[in-house]
């Protein structure tokens, strides 16, 4: 098994063999066994927040300006709630997702969970490219540049390099969401209004409102950050011994994305919004309708933004999907292994970057449908994987004394009941719009 020399585990033999007048202290020794650990949590949280995630954020600010800020505190509680169970379960079993769903639900289970997840990630992994393209052509740089390019930068680092390599760039292509944190200060917004809205939360039985927070919180949970963050999780080698950082991870990384998030609605809210633009149909709309009341800067920091985020996005979601295939069918998986010797799941991850590549590239792609589409399939698995998820954590077998709680079990089955009813509701909705 992998164990950087970075390790806390090493971290702790290293310190152990200082004299003692010169050992770190303890909260020092934390910072840096938390560095160690950092990673799984964070990038999980902030692939989230994608090409589709960032046009949704943008719809909401534009068309209901800050009066939606509340719902990020519950979305942000739901996200560290489901990625905690996640993480827990890698640490303490040593096994990923898939591998837990299929010993312990059977292989019909596995096999239907598997190829919904495939359809609805290799969808969003289309998407991503789309995203790419679209950002790459706001920033002067033609589609069939920027595609190419950026798949074989993703493709290399991942076949190529090790976990921790892909992990760090991982890591540091997080840094652009930053971005969106700037814009939101340039717009120049009301913050006594922005943090009323934060605190207090505001009601309308108007459809097109219901619909919309469902969306927000309905669509948070995604299935394949579940499966990635988890997978990496065991990947890194973590123990029992590293729970309580493993759970900083996650919490440091939802609140960051959350943060962000909450930062594009800020910023479409007190541009858009404000200058009576509220049909927003993508992204890039968003980054161009920014430029005439916020400045060229705020367009560029939005598109390149969304160019880093749906890179991001674009090597988590395949990665995902590998782990998640390559667990089911019982394949040798890793970053940190050649071609020969994990050629399913580098091959997996191959073909998913090279269909998502060649299919963005097609002139008129019908992006929307196409995110209505994967939205719906992802809508029907989250349930099945919410509740497989909950009931995992609470398999005494397999968990032992790292169960769930009475009072954590409340709590999840309670985000589990919201989420999936929100999420099937948004289906309907869905369904109607493309139907009618």
């Amino acid at each position: 098994m992998f164990l950087s020399p970075f390790s806390p585990k090493n971290l702790v033999r290293k310190i152990g063999r200082l004299p003692s007048r010169i050992r770190r202290s303890l909260s020092e020794y934390r910072f840096y066994a938390y560095l160690a650990i950092l990673g799984p949590g964070l990038i999980a949280a902030n692939a989230g927040n994608d090409a589709s995630g960032i046009a949704t954020y943008s719809t909401v600010g534009a068309g209901f300006g800050y009066t939606l800020l509340w719902t990020f505190i519950p979305i942000t509680l739901s996200l560290i709630l489901v990625q905690e169970m996640c993480v827990r379960m890698g640490v303490v079993t040593g096994q990923g997702l898939a591998d837990l769903i299929r010993e312990q639900f059977g292989v019909r289970w596995t096999a239907f969970v598997m190829i919904a997840l495939l359809i609805a990630n290799t969808g969003v992994i289309i998407s991503e490219f789309v995203g790419i393209a679209q950002a790459s052509e706001l920033l002067g740089i033609s589609r069939f540049i920027a595609i190419p390019l950026v798949s074989a930068l993703i493709w290399w680092l991942v076949v190529k390099g090790s976990q921790k390599k892909v992990e760090t760039v991982f890591l540091l292509m997080s840094l652009v969401f930053f971005g969106y944190i700037i814009s939101a200060f340039i717009a120049k917004p009301d913050w006594a209004e922005v943090a009323v809205n934060v605190v207090q939360p505001s009601f309308s039985m108007d459809t097109v409102y219901l619909f919309t927070v469902m969306a927000l919180i309905g669509t948070t949970i995604t299935p394949f950050m579940q499966v990635y963050v988890q997978s990496s999780v065991v990947e890194k080698g973590m123990d029992k011994d590293d729970l309580p950082l493993v759970r900083a991870d996650v919490i440091v990384g939802t609140v960051f994305a959350c943060t962000v998030a909450a930062f594009i609605v800020i910023s479409t809210g007190a541009t858009l919004h404000t200058q009576g633009i509220t049909q927003i149909d993508s992204a890039a709309t968003a980054a161009e309708s920014l430029a005439p009341i916020a400045g060229v800067y705020a367009k560029y920091l939005f598109a390149v933004g969304l160019f880093g985020a749906a890179m991001l996005a674009m090597g988590v979601i395949p990665l995902a999907t590998a782990y998640s295939l390559s667990e089911a069918l019982g394949f040798e998986k890793g970053l940190s292994r050649s071609f020969r010797e994990a050629p399913i799941f580098l091959g997996i991850f191959t073909t998913l970057i090279l269909a998502g590549a060649i299919v963005a590239m097609i002139p008129g792609i019908p992006q929307i449908k196409l995110l209505l589409f994967t939205q719906c399939i992802n809508g029907l698995l989250l349930p099945i994987v919410l509740t497989s998820i909950v009931k995992l954590a609470n398999n005494s077998d397999i968990m032992g004394e790292h169960k769930n709680s009475l009072t954590f079990n409340i709590f999840a089955w309670t985000v589990t009941a919201i989420v999936s009813v929100l999420s099937l509701l948004l289906i309907g909705r869905t369904i109607t719009d493309m139907l009618f």
